[in-house]
């Protein structure tokens, strides 16, 4: 992935690192259950749906944009019950 640049954007590590940092604090050293899965989940949800709206729905563009293919969007967002036209 090519890195985001520009003065205001943080990079997406760095952001994610921070949300992770802060994920670790509240849990006040209780171990963390599926972190794996539950970290795609929350990542994967507004990933596509904001990639959906930066393409004004389009789905073969938002499809083309993600590195996935066309109906493979599809499933994903089928199962995340997103719409692909909201």
């Amino acid at each position: 992935m090519r890195p985001i640049s520009g003065h205001d954007i943080k990079p997406l590590a760095q952001a994610l690192t921070e949300s992770l940092e802060d994920y670790f604090s509240t849990l006040n050293g209780t171990p963390p259950c599926e972190l794996y899965d539950t970290i795609l989940r929350e990542i994967e949800v507004p990933l596509l749906s904001i990639t959906l709206k930066h393409t004004g729905g389009n789905q073969s563009r938002a499809a083309e944009w993600l590195g996935l293919n066309r109906a493979t969007l599809r499933k994903k967002l089928q199962q995340h019950n997103l719409d692909p036209n909201a």
